[in-house]
């Protein structure tokens, strides 16, 4: 019998029970959907995760922590191979008032290295970065936590903007401002203040409720603010009884490509250092959300288990009612396998239509939903929305549907296994007897 022959038998039977076979796509179909369906909110959600943990820092960022932070430290992790950039990030620990015009704030004072920052990529809105030592890059947020000495006072009522406070709207590139420093008791020095150009505003901090109102100034500069404490203060730095530092460090490293991470994260903690990377986040949420994909899977493959036995019934019940027909093919010399074969092919076809109308269905319902549930879910918080945070609550890789559809024809073929293999062990004298 050709193949062309076998497919024909097989269509035969089909259409002369449209409604069993109908019916039994339509469990394996519902099945397989489940699987699919199931399993791509694990996808969704997983991925929004890493799109959210990636867009607040950057991949090849590495946080070095050490109880005892310098920059000559700093300086030896630009020997370690693959190392991009080493920001060190040293921050103002003592009280600090800013003098602009006729406005004050308290603003931080971070030192750092542009040359490094630049490396890195130091995101501005406008200006450019500093390139003598006392000029400066302003937080986006700068202006509007200045005040005038009435509003600080509270003698008159803080007028706010959109975003907060409004403070000061105007242009701040080529503006001149002076910081006072001050001890670590909020006393400021009455002498010795520094004058401040401001050469760049840096961008927002990537997450809406973070400000920033911090004086990035060069590091170049860290000794003239040491003087100035020196010659002010009453109480000197080493012989302070809380053992404060004037500055403390923030050292970043960042490698030259994502795939080099690991290696300098490694080296870093085998020199004792304690550091933290997205990619060791990821890395984490990979585990978790294979371990729940891989549930979601199992679950979804009980739907199709359960779909099976349809199959196995109806394969059960093919083979019954041709039992005469099967007779006549053994008696003209059909070959076992070839018997065996066509009862095969059948509930193949069963598991392959019953696979492609799943796949239709799940990413029309993996539409829907990314659609629907996000505007249920603001509606049940309360909420106007996300935010900037893209929410999917479904996606469909294409290896789920490789990993569904395996299941599913697999299930299929081996629920008809058992039914062929009947078909060839029928009695050729006793199938010729059995009445149509």
């Amino acid at each position: 019998m050709q193949f062309k022959d076998q497919i024909d038998f097989v269509r035969q039977h089909i259409s002369k029970n449209r409604l069993r076979v109908f019916m039994t796509v339509l469990a394996a179909t519902m099945g397989t959907a489940f699987l699919i369906v199931l399993a791509s909110v694990g996808f969704g959600i997983h991925d929004t995760i890493t799109k959210e943990v990636l867009s607040h820092g950057k991949v090849t960022e590495i946080q070095v922590y050490a109880s005892e932070m310098s920059q000559e430290i700093a300086d030896e992790f630009k020997k370690i191979e693959h190392v991009n950039a080493v920001v060190n990030r040293q921050e103002l620990s003592v009280q600090t008032e800013t003098s602009y015009k006729n406005m004050k704030g308290n603003n931080g004072v971070i030192a750092t290295d542009f040359t490094e920052e630049g490396k890195v990529g130091f995101k501005l809105t406008e200006g450019r970065l500093p390139e003598n030592p006392n000029e400066v890059v302003v937080g986006n947020h700068f202006g509007q936590f200045l005040l005038t000495e009435e509003e600080a006072n509270g003698e008159v009522e803080i007028e706010e903007g959109e975003d907060g406070f409004k403070g000061y709207e105007g242009n701040l590139i080529g503006e001149q401002f002076t910081v006072r420093l001050g001890d670590f008791n909020g006393n400021l020095f009455e002498e010795d203040e520094l004058k401040l150009t401001i050469v760049g505003v840096a961008t927002p901090p990537a997450r809406d409720w973070f400000t920033d109102q911090n004086i990035y100034t060069n590091a170049s500069l860290i000794p003239t603010i040491e003087q100035i404490y020196t010659d002010n203060a009453e109480v000197e730095l080493d012989n302070h009884p809380d053992a404060m530092h004037l500055f403390y460090n923030n050292v970043m490293v960042y490698a030259d490509n994502l795939e080099n991470v690991k290696a300098i994260t490694k080296t870093l903690k085998d020199q004792g250092h304690s550091v933290y990377s997205v990619t060791e986040e990821l890395d984490q949420l990979d585990v978790f959300f294979f371990a729940l994909k891989a549930g979601l899977i199992f679950v979804g493959t009980i739907a199709i288990l359960i779909s099976s036995i349809g199959i196995f019934n109806t394969m059960t019940m093919a083979v019954t009612e041709r039992t005469r027909e099967i007779g006549v093919m053994k008696a003209i010399g059909a070959n076992p396998k070839l018997i065996q074969r066509l009862f095969l092919m059948e509930s193949a076809w069963i598991g392959i239509l019953g696979t492609f109308l799943a796949i239709v269905i799940s990413y029309g319902v993996s539409i829907v939903a990314n659609f629907v549930l996000p505007i249920i879910v603001t509606a049940a918080l309360g909420e106007e929305d996300f935010g900037d945070m893209q929410v999917i609550f479904s996606i469909i890789p294409w290896q789920l549907v490789v990993i569904a559809s395996t299941i599913s024809i697999g299930v299929a073929m081996i629920s008809g296994w058992r039914p062929a293999r009947k078909a060839t062990k029928i009695d050729v004298i006793n199938a010729l007897r059995t009445e149509l």
